[in-house]
């Protein structure tokens, strides 16, 4: 690995932090990896990069945007040619299974694609005039320069669906991605800059806290899009409110699988085992909690049991493992923690519950049973591996509590019946809605949001992404 992936990377430089600080990368699923000390920026590096970009924008927006998404389309070539890497990144950074990065990286590059067709549809309106010999229509102006703040769990998808569009509508980035995945995030930027993109238009700048904050005070901060947890997105929008900041805020879920009596169980039980632990839980549409209606519970819960209990956790680059690492130190406690608080709260561990063995962050496969619809691990976001298993009697007990919680990420439905499945879409408070499938994965085509605190702003990977990146202007032209 080049020590430039260490660094920053402002105004088309790669460049040690201001601060002179790094912050040590450990693999989560193998803790005698590390992969270096990297930048731990702060306030003096945001305002190099926000320099450089707005000095980069005016530029960049007029090259209009068919030419802008042929750097996409040269950036997708290059992410092809470069995926192995990326994945291998992937999976010693973050700690997913190695199958799953290199999901990630196809994920990334239909993202690419589609957001480079859109060049050629990023269109306006035109319309009737009120007086004679006049021409009016409207169209789409970018915002400015944009920060854009990501998660570890994608460290990949996510900042690709979020520095694609704002490149292709013609705004300046600086991209502030999560302290524990570096290495991806200056490895995506390199991809952009070998694409040919114009130093200063993305701008990379890695650290925790302090990074983040300046980027949302700076004033030459047109808008944040921001992906990550309901707290640090409310700080986020409350901090930029009193000069209206721009705001796109994917935050927490507490997705619910619905099993009714009529329910394929053995398409339930898979589909409830691949979105609970897949990734090890670590996704903001991730399945938490599956609520099954009581006539079948025993029998849905056998089945549950035998598969999750069978699931072999390991490294990420280990290929006989089905689930990974969680991120890091203070996330196992987190998952282990709820787990007890669960079982105080009447909970029973049907099987897990505990520390996996291991060299790095490992929780066994949680699968708990007979858990009160409104108990703490009912209603709060875990983001690991555990299970809650909740009883219900007919669908609107169901739909009752699956409503109950305050997020609205992502609701499914397991049944039979079209009256019941239709019925389901039109009450569910979700953003992303699955019948009879896993609860988790969408298309680089369809929205990516969700519902009550889950989200806030314009949605993510679908052309309503262009309301967040872009504002509307109206023109009347006399002739």
């Amino acid at each position: 690995m080049g020590s430039r992936y260490l660094l920053n990377h402002i105004g088309g430089e790669w460049r040690a932090p201001e601060s002179g600080q790094t912050r040590p990368n450990l693999n989560p699923g193998d803790l005698s990896d590390q992969l270096g000390d990297f930048a731990e920026s702060g306030g003096a590096d945001v305002e190099l990069a926000v320099e450089a970009a707005t000095a980069a924008m005016p530029a960049w927006k007029a090259l209009g945007p068919i030419r802008r998404a042929e750097h996409l389309r040269a950036a997708e070539r290059l992410l092809e040619d470069r995926a192995e890497d990326f994945a291998q990144a992937i999976t010693r950074e973050q700690g997913k299974l190695l199958k799953e990065a290199r999901g990630e990286v196809r994920r990334a590059l239909a993202i690419l694609d589609f957001t480079a067709g859109e060049g050629r549809r990023l269109k306006g309106e035109t319309l009737p005039a009120e007086e004679p010999r006049t021409f009016s229509y409207t169209f789409r102006a970018p915002i400015g320069v944009v920060g854009l703040i990501t998660p570890w769990n994608f460290p990949l998808a996510i900042p690709m669906w979020k520095i694609a569009p704002a490149l292709l509508a013609g705004c300046a980035a600086v991209f502030k991605p999560s302290p524990f995945t570096p290495l991806t995030a200056a490895l995506l930027t390199e991809v952009f800059a070998d694409a040919g993109v114009p130093a200063g238009v993305l701008n990379l700048v890695q650290g925790d806290i302090a990074a983040g904050e300046a980027l949302v005070a700076h004033e030459g901060v047109a808008g944040i899009s921001f992906t990550g947890s309901l707290p640090v997105g409310l700080a986020i929008h409350q901090a930029g409110a009193p000069r209206l900041l721009r705001t796109q805020l994917e935050l927490g879920g507490k997705n619910a699988v619905l099993v009714l009596k009529d329910a394929d169980l053995d398409k339930a039980v898979k589909a409830t085992v691949f979105g609970a632990f897949g990734q090890s839980g670590q996704r903001c549409s991730a399945t938490s909690r599956v609520v099954v209606d009581v006539a079948v519970k025993e029998e849905f819960l056998e089945r549950l049991v035998e598969q999750v209990g069978a699931l072999r956790v390991g490294a990420g680059a280990d290929e006989t493992a089905a689930v990974g690492p969680v991120v890091n130190e203070a996330r196992m406690h987190a998952c282990l923690e709820a787990i007890k608080t669960a079982q105080e709260a009447g909970a029973k561990v049907a099987t897990g519950g505990g520390r996996a063995p291991g060299n790095g962050w490992f929780v066994q496969p949680t699968v708990l049973r007979d858990v009160p619809w409104d108990s703490q691990i009912a209603q709060e976001e875990i983001f690991g591996p555990v299970l809650s298993v909740i009883d219900c009697n007919g669908f609107d007990d169901a739909m009752r509590i699956s409503n109950s919680v305050k997020y609205g990420m992502s609701g499914t439905i397991f049944t039979q019946d079209p009256a019941t499945i239709f019925e389901a879409l039109e009450r569910f408070e979700a953003g992303m809605l699955h019948v009879n499938r896993p609860g988790v994965g969408a298309y680089a085509h369809l929205p990516h949001m969700g519902a009550k605190l889950s989200q806030f702003g314009p949605p993510e990977c679908s052309p309503q992404v262009w309301d967040f990146y872009t504002e509307w202007r109206s023109a009347c032209i006399s002739y």
